[in-house]
């Protein structure tokens, strides 16, 4: 399975954060899928998944600020996160998981992982 992120390099205090996983090799019918980040010079911080039937899971102190949805036809599954601050600065990863694991950033934990994309929260 390849995971490939996409969205915008830069968003404004106080917007919206919207980012896109391709899934390609692999149906999002099937397994589980992540949104995880990694702020600059900090740790990985696992921010919610989204499982092959549509249910959600999000770390509880981003859940008021964070959606993950899906669109089967595209094979694709997106990530909100609102009311951004330079805090939200960070490379965003999707990855793939055959188990539902929550909290998680142990990289081999995940069978597969995107290349990650680079978000800076700044005016």
């Amino acid at each position: 399975v390849q995971l490939q992120e996409s969205g915008p390099g830069l968003v404004k205090p106080s917007q919206t954060l919207s980012l896109t996983c391709t899934v390609s090799g692999g149906s999002i019918t099937t397994n589980y899928w992540s949104w995880i980040r990694q702020p600059p010079g900090k740790g990985l911080e696992w921010m919610g998944a989204i499982t092959y039937s549509g249910s959600t899971y999000y770390k509880p102190s981003l859940k008021s600020r964070t959606s993950i949805s899906r669109d089967t036809s595209k094979n694709q599954f997106t990530l909100q996160l609102l009311s951004v601050t330079p805090e939200d600065t960070a490379v965003y990863y999707c990855a793939a998981s055959k188990a539902l694991i929550l909290g998680q950033t142990t990289k081999n934990t995940y069978d597969s992982w995107g290349q990650g994309t680079q978000v800076t929260v700044s005016s």
